[in-house]
């Protein structure tokens, strides 16, 4: 086996690449496989918290090649229960969390609060079984679209309601979900920290610095250890 010498500039430049495929690889997951986000209300509690971390597969929606032809196909279908991220539609620069409830082509219902789906085909709602569903806070949001419907979905859009019933903005109000603003499907909690309440936003800088120092002090004891590593159903 020869040894070939190395100098200065092809040590930086292995280097270099090194880096480069790093950052490359690590686009390629963040754009097309999984993206992370932190939840900021409380939409979709009891399922997702204020200040979980949470991990989001934008491959589980994707499309691949079918082995003959070009036809396109997709990886999985978009269920009724799954936990999506979506662009907002109203402000596409905004991200949402939400549970799919109705499907395309199918009808939607809410009865004093109760959902009742009619598939595409069927005669007859159904009520529709949501252990995930909360009202939490029916004293203080009187939930005006617990009556809502019947609205028929329209072909490549959802219906999406988060789990917290009485305190979430969701199809009930700016309407459905367009198939292609779907980014991924939240599928893994990997860290969850609690927030503190009622503090007033920082403005100076050295009270920015406070905060995060605090922050930083309290990462052990105010992480939710029993929501870390958690799968979201």
């Amino acid at each position: 086996m020869l040894n070939r010498s190395r100098n200065g500039k092809s040590i930086v430049r292995d280097y270099f690449e090194a880096v480069l495929i790093a950052v490359m690889f690590a686009l390629f997951v963040r754009t097309f496989v999984v993206q992370a986000y932190r939840i900021p209300t409380p939409s979709m509690e009891n399922t997702v918290l204020v200040g979980d971390h949470l991990l989001v597969n934008k491959f589980a929606y994707a499309s691949a090649p079918t082995m003959v032809g070009n036809q396109i196909l997709p990886f999985r279908d978009i269920r009724r229960g799954d936990v999506i991220v979506f662009k907002f539609p109203d402000e596409p620069e905004k991200d949402y969390i939400k549970r799919v409830i109705g499907l395309p082509r199918e009808t939607v219902k809410l009865v004093d609060g109760e959902v009742y789906i009619k598939e595409e085909g069927s005669a007859e709602f159904m009520k529709l079984e949501e252990p995930y569903a909360v009202h939490k806070y029916p004293q203080y949001f009187p939930a005006p679209y617990d009556n809502f419907g019947p609205l028929t979905i329209a072909e490549n859009h959802y219906f999406a309601m988060g789990d917290n019933r009485d305190d979430s903005r969701d199809s009930r109000d700016w309407g459905l979900v367009p198939r292609d603003h779907i980014r991924g499907k939240a599928f893994l909690i990997y860290w969850s920290y609690e927030l503190e309440t009622n503090t007033r936003p920082a403005h100076a800088f050295s009270h920015r610095i406070a905060r995060s120092l605090k922050n930083v002090g309290n990462l052990f004891s105010r992480t939710r250890w029993d929501r870390t590593i958690k799968v979201i159903r």
